[in-house]
C-alpha cells in the first residue's frame, strides 16, 4: 500500500481548521498514512484549535508543526515537501486549511489507483465537473482567463493555476526544482509553468470550490500583474524559471514538531 502524507498548511484559520481535520473520516483515512498541520506562524488560535482536536482524537495520525518563521504559503510546502522526502512517503496531498476545498473530492481517484499513472494530480476548480460556491463571477471569469493565457504558453489546456487541493509523487519532487519559487501564494504557478519545462507528468481533476467565512489573502491587483510578467518572461525564454524567485533567500525551510 501507497504511504501518502496530507499536508494541510494553515495560517489565521482558527474557525475554520477543525472543520477541515473533520472532513477525515474513516472511508478517507484508509489511503492516508500520516496528516501533518503546518502552522506557518498563525497570529490567531489556529494552533490551539489544532490541539484541542489532537487531544480529542489521540488514535489520529496528525502532527502539528510550526514554522520557525512566517515562510508563506509556498514555504510552507517547502516545509512539507522535505518532510514527505526525508520520512519515505511515496505521494504527498496538499489541502488548504481554510476548508474552501473537499478531500472527499479526491476519493475516487484514492479508491481506484488513478492516481499512480501520474506524476501530479491537481483539482481544479475551474473544469467541466467542478463545483463553485460562494466564487464570484467576476473573479471566476479572471481565473479563466489567466488559465487560457498560461495553457497558450505552455501548450496544453489549463484548468487552474493552483487550487488549494492537489497530490504529488515525491520521487518526482527530489529533485527539489522548487527550492526558489515564490514563497508567497506565487509558488502554485511556478509549480505550473515547472510542468512545462520539466515534462514532469499532471492531469487535471474537478473539484469543488466554496467561500463563506475564508479570508482572502490574496492582493488581487498586484498580483494579477506579477502573474503577467512571469508568464511573459517565461515565454520569452524558459530558462527562467531556473532563477530565483523569492524575495528572503533561507538556506532551509524548518519547522518544529510541536505534538
Amino acid at each position: 500500500m501507497d504511504k501518502i502524507l496530507l499536508f494541510i498548511p494553515a495560517y489565521n484559520c482558527e474557525k475554520q481548521i477543525v472543520r477541515v481535520l473533520g472532513q477525515l473520516d474513516p472511508t478517507i483515512m484508509r489511503y492516508i498514512t500520516e496528516v501533518i498541520v503546518v502552522n506557518n506562524r498563525s497570529t490567531d488560535h489556529t494552533e490551539e484549535a489544532v490541539l484541542r482536536f489532537m487531544e480529542r482524537q489521540r488514535d489520529f495520525p496528525v502532527k502539528l508543526l510550526r514554522n520557525h518563521e512566517n515562510y508563506g504559503l509556498g514555504g510552507s510546502h517547502k516545509v512539507a515537501f522535505s518532510y514527505a522526502l526525508e520520512n519515505g512517503f511515496d505521494y504527498v496531498i496538499t489541502l488548504h486549511g481554510d476548508d474552501q476545498g473537499s478531500i472527499e473530492d479526491f476519493l475516487p481517484i484514492l479508491k481506484s489507483g488513478y492516481y499512480r499513472k501520474h506524476g501530479c494530480i491537481l483539482g481544479a476548480r475551474f473544469m467541466p465537473g467542478s463545483r463553485l460556491i460562494g466564487y464570484s463571477l467576476f473573479r471566476t471569469l479572471g481565473n479563466v482567463v489567466y488559465d487560457f493565457l498560461f495553457a497558450a504558453v505552455v501548450g496544453r489546456r489549463i484548468y487552474d493555476l493552483g487550487s488549494g487541493l492537489n497530490m504529488y509523487r515525491v520521487s518526482d519532487l527530489q529533485s527539489r526544482y522548487y527550492e526558489k519559487f515564490p514563497d508567497n501564494l506565487m509558488f502554485n504557478y511556478c509549480m505550473i509553468l515547472a510542468l512545462d519545462y520539466y515534462g514532469l507528468d499532471a492531469k487535471f481533476y474537478p473539484v469543488s470550490w466554496r467561500e463563506d467565512d475564508q479570508v482572502s489573502n490574496v492582493k488581487m491587483a498586484s498580483q494579477a500583474v506579477t502573474v503577467l510578467k512571469m508568464l511573459w518572461a517565461y515565454f520569452k525564454d524558459r530558462e527562467t524559471i531556473l532563477k530565483d524567485y523569492r524575495e528572503t533567500t533561507h538556506e532551509e525551510y524548518g519547522a518544529d514538531i510541536v505534538e
